[in-house]
């Protein structure tokens, strides 16, 4: 929604309107061909197949020109092509402030996947899980994984959608994967030496390295199956298997050298991977009852109704007055960037809070959800497309959706009471799960585009960008919440999620890439010319969980500062020989 904002504007700009991204796409199949006699679709290639990186050799006053005549400027995906606005919005002289800007905007949109997937996408995921019944490990290894990874994997998709940006898709797991193991195992090492849980982690190490190497095996035979492809996601099938049945047995054990002692502490849903032997040392840790502890001592003790305008502007509110006065100033800056989305997302996406009494139903709010909510899925899935759809050519779907949504929104607010909330209510949380991943796939679409482009102008591969810049923009915000868990006192849990999340974002964020990829062109995918940088990349991170996985058995499993050094020193030196590779200075 909030990049439909700037469409009148762009539109403005261009009265051809030829900075938005067409519809037609570049990816066209035979009729008639199925996967029983697959053509080959190429979607990584680091060759000279993509014309549009030949735009730099013009000079800048033909680049506008270049790009709206050459096909492969037109990307498919997206509100807007990138290349057009970087080079027709404004006159060849300013395209370096045209270039700052779309920095700007990449920083927004980096801002709307961590907002999406934290304060909606992974909150309802919670709640559908509460509802469900569901144990905190299977949570964990489902439920939760995806909302951590969300980002990720849509963003893997996005990419893999496109031949010119399938090599973001490798590039950001693959770099994503050596940042968590390296940057981030390295920087909870550092900041709380701790012994880690031998069985866990051996599990995930050996778990990642599989996928790792199958990926690796993948790229270097230049194609992937349909077989292969679901092998991805049994693989994690059987992952998450193995991490039930592994909990299982530990609890049994503990069960019976106890005499029976039947509450036995494990780790709460918010991690990834782990069996009940990670948090010996983290007793009936729950976030969401230390919250609901804190706001107790505010609670009024006089019972106060508030009014239903009340409500609903306290519920458009993202700043805690109290949680401001104690935070820095770098906290408060921040917020305030990040409000104006907050507000925004919460005027279309519900939430469920099932730690809260009320499960955080708001009435006025819940029922705008209902017109909000539906409206901007319309709007914003695939990229728009169906913004302008017309039954019978007459009457427009947005239309429909509206006046749908207020009549649903109508019943719910007539049929309800503030203070309680309805027996459907948890329907909310599949609501605000299915918008969020809406939002979270048109944001990882634009970034993906927007990453294209960039790569275009500063003349560099889609594979160095997937490892930098989409790589630390999904990971950044998974590495301050992992150090500041470790500085709390609770590293296990934190490098659990290191390697939880990973092993998630890589087998689905590859196995279900290509699958979308084979059911919209009929045909199986190949992989062409890798290229160094990918070999280097890909040996890089199946070097560092090798070292890991006979280090830290050879330590005791006791993860020490000196162990934390050594990972981020091997994440520079593989950065330094990347950036090398990239800019030719080091070539076959």
């Amino acid at each position: 929604m909030s990049v439909r904002g700037f469409l009148p504007a762009l539109l403005a700009l261009s009265p051809s309107g030829h900075l938005l991204a067409s519809g037609s796409g570049n990816l066209s199949t035979q009729p008639g061909v199925g996967l029983a006699r697959p053509t080959i679709l190429a979607v990584m290639s680091e060759s000279n197949s993509d014309e549009c990186d030949h735009v730099m050799n013009y000079s800048a006053a033909e680049r506008c020109a270049f790009v709206t005549r050459t096909p492969d400027c037109t990307m498919a995906d997206g509100f807007i092509n990138y290349l057009r606005l970087a080079f027709c919005l404004l006159p060849p002289n300013l395209t370096p402030l045209t270039i700052t800007l779309c920095v700007v905007w990449l920083l927004i949109l980096f801002l709307i996947l961590g907002l999406a997937a934290s304060k909606f996408f992974c909150p309802n995921l919670s709640a559908i899980s509460s509802t469900l019944h569901l144990s905190h490990n299977v949570a964990g290894v489902t439920f939760l994984a995806l909302g951590n990874g969300a980002p990720d994997i849509f963003s893997a998709m996005a990419a893999m959608s496109h031949p010119h940006t399938a090599g973001l898709a490798v590039g950001a797991l693959f770099g994503a994967g050596i940042f968590v193991t390296t940057v981030v195992a390295g920087s909870v090492a550092l900041v709380k030496p701790f012994d880690v849980a031998s069985r866990p982690f051996l599990r995930d190490v050996i778990f990642y390295m599989v996928a790792v190497f199958w990926t690796f095996d993948i790229l270097y035979r230049g194609t992937i199956t349909l077989e292969e492809t679901l092998g991805y996601l049994f693989l994690y099938v059987v992952y998450v298997l193995t991490v039930i049945f592994s909990s299982y047995i530990y609890n049994r054990q503990k069960n019976s050298a106890t005499n029976g002692v039947q509450d036995v502490p494990h780790i709460p849903a918010e991690l990834n991977s782990s069996d009940s032997s990670d948090d010996d040392d983290v007793p009936g840790l729950r976030g969401g009852t230390i919250q609901q502890e804190y706001e107790s001592e505010y609670r009024a003790l006089l019972p106060y109704s508030e009014s239903t305008s009340e409500i609903l502007l306290s519920s458009l509110n993202p700043v805690d007055n109290r949680k401001w006065r104690r935070k820095s100033w770098t906290w408060r800056v921040l917020k305030v960037v990040k409000t104006p989305l907050e507000v925004l997302l919460l005027l279309c996406v519900p939430v469920v809070d099932p730690d809260k009494e009320d499960r955080n139903w708001r009435r006025p709010l819940n029922s705008l959800h209902l017109i909000t909510a539906p409206l901007l899925c319309v709007l914003v899935f695939q990229s728009g497309a169906y913004g302008d759809v017309m039954i019978q050519g007459e009457f427009p779907i947005w239309l429909l959706t509206l006046l749908l949504g207020m009549f649903l929104a109508a019943i719910v607010f007539c049929t309800t009471t503030n203070d309680r909330p309805p027996k459907y209510h948890p329907v909310f949380a599949l609501l605000g799960f299915v918008v969020s991943a809406v939002l979270i796939s048109a944001a990882a679409s634009e970034v993906v585009s927007l990453l294209h482009m960039l790569g275009v102008v500063l003349s560099l591969s889609n594979t160095v960008l997937g490892l930098t810049l989409l790589a630390w923009g999904n990971s950044i915000g998974d590495c301050f919440s992992d150090i500041t868990i470790a500085r709390q006192g609770y590293p296990r849990m934190a490098i659990a999620a290191c390697f939880g999340g990973i092993i998630f974002n890589m087998l689905f964020g590859v196995g279900l890439g290509c699958l979308v990829q084979m059911y919209n062109t009929h045909s199986f995918v190949q992989f062409e010319s890798a290229g160094l940088l990918t070999w280097i990349l890909a040996g890089s991170l199946g070097l560092s969980l090798v070292l890991s996985f006979l280090i830290v058995p050879l330590s005791q499993f006791y993860l020490g500062r000196s162990y934390g050094i050594f990972l981020l020193v091997f994440y520079c030196i593989f950065l330094t020989i990347a950036l090398l590779t990239e800019f030719g200075k080091i070539h076959t």
